[in-house]
């Protein structure tokens, strides 16, 4: 699952990176907390992630491992995404979106958090 989750990582940093000389172009700096989400969730979450699996082997073949990157992969461009478009068009019709992509998010967090206490281990 490292692997995976560098190579989305570079996508993510592409993405972000984009997304900000967009806005260093334009002069138009209202989509500034997606380009933060994208570099951070994205981006350096992703990488670490990526990491740390790749050193820890256990952990990055476990089944929360694997849940951990969808989760992750589904909910942050859902999440990003959609608050894009709600910046893009002032409307909060599709916040709710945005909710479940933070939500999915969080979760994977927890479960990475759970990994992490019981597979990263020096002895294994």
């Amino acid at each position: 699952m490292g692997v995976r989750f560098l190579k989305v990582a570079a996508v993510y940093f592409v993405f972000g990176v984009l997304l900000g000389l967009t806005m260093g172009i334009t002069q138009n700096f209202s989509f500034t907390s997606v380009h933060a989400h994208l570099n951070l969730l994205g981006w350096v979450s992703m990488a670490l992630f990526g990491v740390i699996y790749l050193l820890f082997p256990v952990a990055g073949e476990s089944k929360l491992a694997t849940v951990h990157f969808w989760l992750h992969n589904l909910g942050l461009p859902l999440m990003q995404g959609t608050l894009f478009i709600m910046l893009l068009t002032s409307s909060h019709t599709i916040v709710g979106l945005t909710i479940v992509g933070s939500i999915m998010v969080v979760v994977g967090a927890v479960l990475f958090m759970v990994n992490v206490f019981q597979n990263v281990n020096l002895n294994k």
